[in-house]
């Protein structure tokens, strides 16, 4: 079985804390995603629970086995680097092969079960070719099959689509997932691309220097994340400092006065109001308190930026029809501002932010 248990697994290296403590079970097929800026320490943990990095505290546990202190070779995982890390002299076929060969699985074997990797990643018409001679793309999938020849129990993935253009990013992140829930793999992604994560994983660990700031579904993430860091990094968010003011009222430290929420115990001090830009409606208005400051059309959408009594807020809204007043919002414009202040959330202010060093 393919469960991944991580407990209290952390690094250090000197006096610094890479990962001060990941808590975490992966069940058998889940596809989870360690997902945080850079030097959150998302790859460090990667690293330790694939034999690369020894932690210095902790166990890694798959199947229910402690491989904390087993080589990489030794723990049944398959790993796709994010440099793909092809050998540049072999062939397609021997590249995948590599991994079995190591694991001294005979000749026949061997070569069934890279025909049926190359297949499973459409790569078999081009078992014979080296890696210069394949896209970016196809060699993206001669990393997959290399890990997943092996059989894995657990599969790793290090920024598998980095290397590649926005557009094929989309389709092969589309491919992954979709091999991944049909080989009912147990899975651990690390990226640093809140899109990447929010359509492929079952669930997200945002990570921020070093520590676990929240583990959940994308949907949890987004609509009730615990602090302000992880709702600014989960998508785009209007994230204003403050206090609670009286039930339903917020008073930023502009002194603009929003509406919002009532204030859990723990937001009752400063606080943070956080609210979704397309959350936010914008209407031309004579007399409006806000001002319009940009506005950027993208399509199917529209982004209005707006300041209101010294604080700055983002709109995002479907693109108005020709016609519609709210089409001829410009810069220097007069406006109003409305949501539904249930959906304007009130977050603790303390340790919020901060960057710690790459890991």
């Amino acid at each position: 079985m393919g469960r991944l248990v991580l407990e209290a697994l952390g690094k250090r290296y000197g006096a610094s804390t890479a990962v001060e403590r990941v808590d975490l079970d992966v069940s058998q097929g889940e596809m989870v995603a360690l997902l945080g800026p850079s030097g959150c320490g998302k790859t460090t943990t990667l690293r330790m629970v694939a034999g690369f990095v020894p932690p210095t505290a902790g166990r890694v546990l798959i199947g229910g086995e402690d491989v904390t202190r087993k080589p990489p070779h030794a723990r049944d995982t398959g790993m796709v680097f994010q440099s793909y890390a092809l050998f540049p002299h072999m062939d397609v076929a021997s590249n995948v092969a590599f991994g079995l060969e190591m694991r001294r699985v005979g000749r026949a074997e061997r070569d069934a079960r890279v025909r049926e990797a190359l297949r499973l990643v459409r790569l078999d018409s081009l078992d014979e070719r080296l890696p210069r001679q394949l896209s970016g793309g196809q060699q993206q999938r001669v990393a997959l099959a290399r890990a997943l020849v092996v059989n894995p129990s657990v599969f790793l993935l290090d920024e598998p689509l980095s290397n590649l253009d926005a557009k094929l990013r989309g389709e092969v992140r589309m491919e992954i997932r979709a091999l991944q829930r049909r080989l009912g793999l147990t899975t651990l992604i690390v990226t640093h691309d809140q899109e990447e994560a929010l359509t492929m994983a079952d669930r997200l660990v945002v990570m921020e220097r070093g520590r676990v700031r929240q583990v959940g579904t994308a949907e949890d993430l987004y609509e009730r994340p615990a602090d302000p860091f992880v709702a600014g990094f989960v998508g785009r968010c209007n994230l204003v400092e403050g206090a609670p003011e009286g039930p339903g009222a917020f008073r930023a430290a502009s002194g603009a006065l929003l509406p919002c929420a009532d204030a859990a115990p723990s937001a009752a001090g400063p606080s943070v109001l956080a609210i979704r830009p397309e959350h936010v409606a914008v209407s031309p208005a004579a007399d409006g308190a806000a001002r319009i400051t940009a506005v950027t059309y993208l399509g199917a959408q529209t982004e209005y930026h707006v300041e209101l009594d010294g604080t700055a807020l983002l709109a995002v809204r479907p693109t108005p029809a020709a016609g519609d007043p709210l089409r001829r919002l410009a810069p220097g414009d007069p406006a109003a501002l409305d949501w539904d202040r249930s959906v304007a959330r009130l977050l603790p202010l303390a340790d919020s932010t901060g960057k710690g060093p790459d890991a």
